[in-house]
């Protein structure tokens, strides 16, 4: 299978592309077998979650669910919203839209949604997002915050870090051995930062060679053997691939910060002008009321409201 030249998959969207791959997968999170003749359609939509970056899988399963498996290497508060998003436009995907019209009632695929997340931020082996968590407080409007709110998503997070989530690591070899393979990547990877924690300072050829050492190693311990040595070149370009994104986000991320602070800044200067306008013309309301002034005159040629010149007269 070639890579897909326009959109990139990651290793992860690379590794479980095909359906025997996804059963196995589902059935160990969830805790289940399935049969190998379960219907499975995979319906992964190119350029949503990233433009030109495949890390997420669609599929559908015996046409009751759709799940979305994500795989995630940094921490995410937005997935549900982007999650919301991304099933919107599944439906739209598989399901006639003259059919939305229809008097009969439509019976469409159940939802679910899961992120995989194997990043080096300390998170727990699950955690659940809820879209309503990113909801503005409807209390000021007189609403009960024991209300539910009429549209909801919720997202499950499983941590598939080596030595996390270990029951359901253990009921997938496949995603074992990736949980293995991505902890050796970092490993060789620190080895040649000289033993330095995240984020690491690599140049590319650094970097590249540490993932192909990495994939040396695991095909001699026998992980993900088959794959990487059908696909060694290709998970390289991959892991690169995934490395730029990745420096890339964090770059935005950066700039969103830096944006943020200079935003608070300005802020703080609009609110400094504010607090040297007001002083002024309480100096003005002052001078004019010392010099006999009326209350209403000193109001027109200060600004302020009528109850702070009636304060500052009786002082």
């Amino acid at each position: 299978m070639r890579v897909n030249r326009k959109y990139k998959d990651s290793v992860f969207s690379f590794l479980f592309r095909d359906p025997h791959s996804l059963r196995e997968l589902y059935g160990a999170i969830k805790g289940i077998v399935l049969p190998p003749d379960t219907p499975l359609t995979i319906n992964t939509l190119e350029g949503v979650l990233y433009r030109t970056f495949v890390n997420d899988i669609s599929f559908d399963l015996a046409k009751k669910l759709v799940i979305l498996i994500e795989h995630q290497s940094s921490v995410n508060p937005n997935m549900a919203l982007r999650l919301l998003m991304y099933i919107s436009r599944v439906y739209e995907k598989i399901i006639p839209g003259r059919s939305l019209y229809s008097r009969k009632r439509l019976i469409i695929p159940r939802p679910e949604f899961i992120v995989l997340y194997n990043g080096v931020e300390p998170y727990p082996d699950e955690a659940m997002l809820k879209l309503s968590d990113a909801f503005e407080k409807a209390e000021s409007l007189g609403i009960s915050a024991e209300m539910p709110p009429d549209l909801e998503l919720r997202v499950k997070v499983y941590n598939i870090n080596q030595g996390r989530s270990q029951a359901m690591l253990r009921r997938s070899a496949q995603l074992s051995e990736y949980s293995e393979f991505v902890a050796r990547v970092r490993d060789f990877e620190g080895r040649a930062a000289g033993g330095r924690k995240p984020p690491l300072k690599l140049s590319g050829r650094e970097r590249k060679k540490a993932m192909k050492d990495a994939i040396q190693w695991c095909i001699a311990h026998n992980i993900l053997k088959s794959f990487l040595e059908t696909h060694g070149s290709e998970v390289v370009n991959m892991l690169m691939s995934e490395w730029k994104l990745e420096d890339a986000l964090a770059v935005e991320r950066e700039e969103a910060r830096e944006e943020g602070r200079e935003k608070g800044l300005e802020e703080g200067r609009e609110e400094g002008r504010a607090e040297g306008r007001a002083e002024r013309d309480i100096e003005v309301a002052k001078n004019a009321l010392a010099e006999g002034a009326s209350i209403e005159f000193v109001q027109k040629i200060s600004g302020l409201d009528i109850e702070t010149i009636k304060s500052l007269a009786a002082r």
